[in-house]
This record gives structure tokens, sequence and C-alpha cells, in this order.
């Protein structure tokens, strides 16, 4: 039950003022249909978070020497800097509406995610864990408690929220993740 809190808590944190989060806003605010986007949200996050938790821990199984084990520690380190810098969602963003709210939503989503911090934060807890159903399960429960919000209440959310201060906080997470992980390091050798 750890890997699966820790994975949701970091997410939960993490998606907040997150691209993908300004995504959902937008698609909700495109097709004025919530359970549509929620679903297609769902859909694309369980799926692309599965894989990004499978890639983690397949990659921790190849490469089992500590270096890995540094690399993934100074990963989430660097996550806590990669954090702190705001994302926007790009203005020439094209969703393909002809299918319906719920199928434009989850390819949207799933593509967006590629390379978001929230999928490299998923990658890196398979690879510290190697537990990726209760990752998976755990990522995407993070992002569906920060994605619901903001599909239900999109900008009032935005304006009511200090983004900085969950930057903040979402990378002293980051860092505390990957501080714990390289002293655990140092204690075995």
């Amino acid at each position: 039950m750890e890997i699966f809190f820790t994975s949701t808590l970091l997410v939960a944190v993490a998606e907040i003022g997150d691209k993908t989060m300004l995504l959902a806003m937008l698609l909700a605010t495109r097709f004025k249909k919530p359970l549509p986007v929620i679903a297609g949200i769902f859909t694309a996050t369980i799926a692309n978070h599965a894989l990004a938790a499978w890639a983690g821990s397949a990659l921790a199984a190849i490469f089992m020497s500590d270096t890995f084990r540094y690399a993934v520690a100074i990963g989430f380190v660097l996550m806590a800097a990669w954090t702190l810098i705001p994302d926007k969602v790009d203005d020439d963003i094209k969703v393909a509406s002809q299918r319906g709210a719920f199928v434009a939503t989850t390819i949207a989503f799933f593509f967006v995610e590629m390379g978001d911090k929230t999928q490299v934060a998923t990658i890196a807890l398979g690879a510290q864990y190697h537990a990726v159903w209760a990752v998976a399960v755990g990522t995407t429960l993070g992002m569906m408690i920060a994605n619901v919000p903001a599909v239900y209440l999109g900008e009032r959310l935005v304006t009511k929220i200090s983004l900085r201060t969950v930057h903040i906080i979402a990378a002293g997470m980051f860092l505390l993740l990957g501080l714990w992980q390289l002293w655990e390091l140092s204690n075995l050798a």
C-alpha cells in the first residue's frame, strides 16, 4: 500500500498546474461534456502509466547495478528542479473532435502525457519499486485527483490555488524521494 499511496500523492501534487491539467481544462471547455472527458483522461492515463511503470521496472531489472539505482535517485532530484518550471499548453494544439469528447480526449491526453513530468515520475517509481500495477494505479489515481476538479472547476480552480506553492511542494517531494534513495544506497555500500 505504501507504493500505491506514494505514487498517488506524488503524482496528484505534481500534476497541479501541469500541461495535462491545462489540457483537461481546455478539453472540458471545448466539449462541455465532463464525463466523457474524465473517462478519456482515465483511459489514456491508465494505458500510458501502465506502460511507463512497466518500462521503469523492466529497465531496473535489466540494469540492476548500483549505478542505475543512483541514476534513478538523481532522476528524482532532477524531477524536483523540473517541477519548479511552470508548464503551459500550446495554443495551437488541434484536437480532432469528429469522434466525440471521449475519443478526442483519450488520444490527446495519451500523446500529451508522453515525456511529461508525471510520466517520467511514473517510470522512476516503476524503476524504484518494481510494482507495475501499484505504481500505475496509484499514479492514475493521482492524475484523476488533480484533473477531475480541473474538468469541473477549470480556471476558477487555478485562480484559487497558488501554483507556485504547489510546485514547491511537489519539488520537495521529488527531492525527498531522491535524497532518501541516495541515503539508502550509501548505507548499502
